[in-house]
């Protein structure tokens, strides 16, 4: 191999977090052995030593690891073909001169690559034993390489984000033949998965009444009104925001893209020039009052304060009348898709195609407990503990379980045939590039 004394812990972690290739130069001279180069991108060269670490990065990932001498040869072809795709992919992202990459972004994912490797070793010690055993004089030298690779990374993410608003990675329905076979390319490398559950709902929510309402908008419009005099948005978000994920952080959302978020929010937050306050943004959770800071190309950075109209015993009441009026229509033989339609909360999740059983809250647990497949549950309750007149109620039609093992073909298809398309349209638009590029592959 290209590097010397190329050891499991951190180098398998670091292509798996990072996505790079140890350049031969970082090491000692007196260390290294000589290296070779399998191939040429333009003005880059892919050497022995990366293919060699892919096909280890590869290998410890798999539960069933290629040890034919043939098969070894067919991966490593693969993996060559795999490192000229992605330099082909960085060398024609740098030319997008959209594209900007700011050093707290890179030192955002550097820390988090760094952090994430350091949890799988039991001391400081064993830890730069391992780094120094994969080619690394220490954690700057290592740093200083993850650097360069979380920027080609970032680089590259933001190109085919750009592509694909572009239209240029259009993806490509996959065919059942090229789905079985990529399930196969795959299937040893997927974990094993716990007992699933598929399942529909109807979650019914309390509604304010229309005073609470109307008092709720007097206050969000006064809250705009000082926002514009002046007043500071994450103050204000700290003591009137009713959100507790980004309230106490001053009403930061951080980035987001289209799709994220509820479609009323995102309609006004995608359409404000920066650092504008909007007018109150009514959605399924109450009121927005929203402030774009940031905006990129295909996403922005926004912080929103929210306001909760007040739910009283009545509303409360009625939510959870009607939640077992609706279980009893269900019973009677009503359709569940109608009534989905007509009451439940648009905030939550219509359907769960595939959920570990072990994973379900008590609520779901106990609500599912001995229902067939095709049944309905009984009335739960999803209970806010800080607001419990804001709890919700919602009833369950079981779809389906599935027990615990290696996820099927036919389990993942739909999960899949997504995944491909993508793969797909990609390959179409790096045989572009390969046909448009100086590409030379010498004999492994």
């Amino acid at each position: 191999m290209g590097l010397a004394r190329v050891t499991g812990g951190v180098l398998a972690l670091l292509l798996v977090l990072s996505g790079g290739a140890r350049p031969l130069a970082a090491q000692d001279a007196e260390d290294a052995t000589v290296d070779r180069i399998v191939a040429v991108v333009g003005n880059a060269v892919i050497l022995q030593s990366q293919v060699e670490e892919e096909l280890f990065a590869r290998q410890s990932q798999s539960r069933n690891p290629v040890t034919d001498p043939a098969a070894i040869a067919v991966l490593r072809r693969q993996l060559i073909d795999t490192l000229i795709d992605t330099e082909l992919l960085f060398q024609e992202a740098i030319k997008d001169t959209t594209i900007q990459i700011t050093p707290q972004e890179v030192s955002e994912a550097v820390d988090q690559v760094m952090r994430d490797s350091r949890r799988s070793f039991k001391s400081e010690a064993e830890f730069l034993a391992e780094l120094k055993q994969a080619g690394f004089r220490g954690t700057d030298d290592w740093r200083r390489w993850l650097i360069e690779q979380q920027r080609r990374t970032l680089v590259i993410e933001r190109f085919r984000n750009n592509l694909r608003n572009d239209r240029k990675l259009e993806p490509k329905n996959p065919t059942d033949k090229e789905l079985e076979q990529f399930y196969k390319d795959i299937a040893d490398r997927l974990p094993p998965e716990p007992a699933m559950i598929a399942m529909k709902q109807i979650i019914v929510a309390p509604q304010p009444d229309s005073a609470s309402k109307a008092r709720r908008r007097l206050v969000a419009d006064s809250i705009v009104a000082e926002l514009r005099k002046g007043a500071d948005f994450a103050t204000a978000a700290r003591r009137f925001s009713q959100d507790p994920g980004s309230g106490p952080q001053g009403g930061d959302l951080g980035w987001f893209r289209q799709g994220v978020m509820v479609r009323e929010f995102e309609r006004v937050a995608f359409s404000l020039p920066r650092g504008t306050i909007s007018d109150p943004v009514e959605s399924p959770f109450g009121l927005h009052i929203i402030q774009v800071e940031r905006i990129q190309p295909t996403e922005i950075q926004a912080r929103h304060i929210l306001l909760m109209p007040e739910v009283d015993t009545a509303s409360a009441r009625q939510a959870q009348e009607r939640a077992m009026a609706i279980r009893a229509a269900l019973m009677a033989g009503a359709n569940f898709d109608s009534l989905q339609r007509l009451y439940h909360d648009p905030g939550e999740e219509k359907e769960l195609p595939r959920f570990p059983v072990d994973s379900l809250t008590p609520a779901y647990a106990n609500a599912i407990q001995g229902v067939p497949d095709g049944g309905i549950s009984a009335v739960f309750m999803l209970e806010t503990a800080s607001e419990p007149l804001r709890s919700k109620y919602g009833v369950v039609q079981v779809l389906s379980r599935t027990p615990p093992g290696t996820p099927t073909f036919e389990g993942m298809k739909q999960r899949l045939k997504p995944v491909l398309a993508r793969r797909l349209g990609e390959r179409a638009y790096l045989d572009g590039l390969r046909a448009k590029a100086f590409v030379e592959i010498r004999s492994p």
